[in-house]
């Protein structure tokens, strides 16, 4: 069973949805979700693994939520892989943190404008 059939639709650990797609509102959240999907169907953790640490992670946010905070679905789906990732040592927990400090000094839209080397006022034949 994929880990598609078994993303909860209801609860706690259920992602956001419209109209019964999945619903991302920042590009690192769907690239998130697609990382923890492929390494799940790699076998690298059971869903029931990642659940867990994502309802977790869910429940500490909302024990530590401040009045005006922004609560984000997707940045507690990133904990949870991150502490998943840990603790079945696929990544240390410093290169874990070495990489986030990586990707956070790149500049805004470094991905989108470097990643395909070409200028996007142009049509193209690629998706993104």
């Amino acid at each position: 069973m994929t880990a598609m059939a078994q993303l909860d639709v209801d609860g706690e650990a259920a992602p956001p949805r419209s109209n019964g797609e999945l619903v991302f509102a920042e590009p690192w959240e769907s690239r998130a979700f697609g990382l923890c999907m492929t390494l799940y169907e790699a076998g690298l953790f059971t869903w029931d693994e990642f659940r867990d640490e994502l309802i977790a992670a869910i429940s500490t946010w909302e024990d530590d939520a401040q009045p005006g905070d922004c609560y984000s679905y997707y940045r507690c789906w990133l904990t949870a892989l991150e502490r998943v990732v840990v603790a079945k040592e696929i990544l240390t927990e410093d290169a874990l943190e070495h990489r986030a400090e990586e990707l956070a000094a790149r500049p805004a839209g470094y991905d989108h404008g470097h990643e395909h080397g070409h200028d996007h006022d142009h049509d193209h034949d690629h998706d993104h």
